[in-house]
């Protein structure tokens, strides 16, 4: 019972508290020590507590996940496509065709020192750590993109809390499937890449 008390306590400071704060106007370095202190602790759950062994499965179905991901991501591309062609035409791959070198970097960063951070917290950290509060699986998922979509609060951006909660339903789904970070990290970095690419890094905060 005491520990259930203390799991929902922890929840509601990850992922509600911490998440909120970020909006408010204080100290960049104070919000990044306390980024930086709630990822350790994240880690030292997962590690310690939860006895979760951060290594790549042997019994991944690799050509399962690649066509799905893929056929998602032509879906996704085609509606960004038109979604940028009507709305803001004139950055429709911007980056990519004036700043390359600036489309990588921003893509190698974003890949492997934003998105495999977030699905450790977000899928991995989660799913071990709160399954046993939640009864029903459509819920525990749900609340999942919810909670997703409140750690980009501090965008102040509507259409970026609309598509981290669509994007958090998918990374849950595939997550709760295939119960890997490393897969659920390549498909979150593939769509992430793709808005950028096809034009809509200022309307969600990249760098341009």
């Amino acid at each position: 019972m005491q520990l259930t008390k203390y799991k929902f306590f922890e929840f509601f400071i990850i992922f509600i508290i911490i998440p909120v704060s970020f909006v408010l106007n204080f100290f960049i370095w104070i919000k990044m020590i306390i980024g930086i202190l709630g990822f350790g602790y994240v880690l030292f759950i997962l590690l310690k507590v939860e006895k979760q062994k951060l290594k790549l499965s042997t019994s991944l179905n690799w050509s399962l996940f690649w066509k799905q991901t893929l056929l998602k991501l032509v879906v996704i591309s085609l509606i960004t496509t038109v979604f940028v062609y009507y709305t803001d035409r004139s950055n429709l791959f911007v980056v990519l065709l004036n700043k390359p070198k600036l489309w990588l970097g921003i893509l190698f960063f974003y890949s492997f020192f934003s998105v495999y951070p977030q699905e450790l917290i977000y899928r991995t950290f989660y799913f071990k750590r709160y399954a046993t509060l939640f009864k029903s699986e459509p819920l525990f998922i749900f609340v999942n993109a919810i909670v997703f979509s409140l750690a980009h609060l501090f965008f102040k951006n509507t259409l970026v809390l609309v598509l981290t909660f669509l994007g958090g339903l998918l990374f849950a789904f595939t997550f709760n499937k295939t119960q890997s970070t490393v897969l659920v990290s390549i498909e979150h970095a593939l769509y992430g890449c793709w808005l950028f690419t096809v034009g809509m890094g200022d309307m969600l905060g990249f760098p341009t």
